[in-house]
């Protein structure tokens, strides 16, 4: 007979779980991540010079009349850097303000093709046309209508860089996650504090994705505008120098132009890092 006096066996004790560790950044790592922000790009840096070098110095496998040495470019800008510089501010100046006009523009229609069906079926396929049709084929006909200077280069950068603002904004608005929305609507919330306090902020990263897009195309809308109908700005220098025969002068222009959009591409990375600090809280590379 079974003693019921006697308390029951306790089962067998299984193995104790491995507790699993939990990555911590700390301050070394932080600043490892920070050096690492700055000598990996001048690694890149010093690597493509090294290679420029060889195939125009060192092997001659390319002429100079196509792409001169880094010591000739070097030369042509030391010989008038105050030209360089000023071309430079002209040129960022426009493209900046381009920008800023297709950024507003583009957002303000996104909105508009994510509130409303009718519409995005309306107006997109006209968007996706005129987005289409090959910005330098319009140069001539805006030299026409806006003469020369400032607006033809405007323009060209607004039509170049607005519609990637546009599709971005309208897709982040409309890609709002479902428990989000499915909370807004328990809590009774209007359609305008669902929109401000919900489908914006959720949408501001795929926004920030579009200007991201949309930065350098503002620095090649306002190269190519500068092409046809500038009076001044970097793309006006490399259509002089070239003229004349002046590649060195034309490449240094080139690698300013490049800088410039470096320089402008990060500081939108850093304004989105501000104005978004939850994302790197809330997401993982990998």
């Amino acid at each position: 007979m079974t003693d019921l006096s006697k308390p029951p066996p306790a089962p067998a004790a299984g193995p104790e779980p491995v507790p699993v560790p939990v990555p911590r950044v700390g301050p070394g790592a932080q600043r490892r991540t920070g050096i690492d922000a700055v000598l990996l790009p001048l690694a890149g840096l010093l690597v493509a010079l090294g290679v420029w070098w060889l195939l125009t110095s060192a092997l001659e496998v390319i002429h100079p009349a196509v792409l001169p040495p880094p010591g000739a470019v070097l030369s042509a800008f030391t010989a008038a850097p105050g030209r360089f510089l000023e071309h430079t501010g002209d040129t960022t100046v426009e493209t900046v303000v381009g920008f800023v006009l297709s950024s507003v523009c583009g957002v303000l229609i996104g909105l508009s093709l994510a509130g409303s069906r009718v519409l995005e079926r309306m107006f997109m396929p006209l968007l996706v046309a005129v987005n289409a049709v090959p910005k330098i084929a319009l140069g001539p006909l805006l030299v026409g209508a806006l003469g020369w200077g400032q607006k033809p280069v405007l323009t060209m950068v607004f039509l170049l860089c607005f519609f990637p603002i546009v599709l971005s904004t309208a897709t982040g608005l409309t890609s709002t996650p479902a428990d989000l929305a499915e909370l807004a609507r328990s809590l009774d919330a209007s359609r305008w504090q669902a929109f401000r306090k919900v489908r914006l902020p959720a949408a501001l990263p795929q926004i920030f994705v579009g200007l991201k897009v949309a930065m350098p195309l503002a620095a090649i809308g306002a190269v190519i505008g500068e092409f046809q109908a500038g009076e001044s700005g970097l793309g006006f220098l490399i259509v002089q120098a070239g003229g004349v025969g002046d590649t060195a002068t034309a490449w240094a222009a080139i690698i300013l132009i490049g800088l410039m959009s470096i320089l402008l591409y990060f500081a939108l990375v850093v304004l989105e890092r501000f104005a978004l600090p939850w994302v790197r809280e809330t997401t993982s590379r990998g």
